[in-house]
């Protein structure tokens, strides 16, 4: 093998390393944002008694 055909294999070993850490910072972003769209949908955080009927959600009187 060649010094010519050593450097064009180096080189496209190197390409192909920054095209895959290319993907796999794309990748990590499209999951935050999945994760994020998933957690908005879900109500995650603090529950919210919006849509709940009067009454519900206060408190309870465990003293009967």
């Amino acid at each position: 093998m060649d010094v010519t055909s050593l450097a064009i294999g180096i080189l496209a070993a190197q390409a192909g390393n920054t095209q895959q850490q290319i993907a796999t910072t794309l990748l990590k972003s499209n999951i935050d944002t999945e994760k994020s769209v998933v957690q908005a949908l879900l109500g995650a955080g603090s529950p919210s008694l919006a849509n709940v009927g009067p009454g519900i959600g206060g408190s309870l009187n465990v003293t009967a």
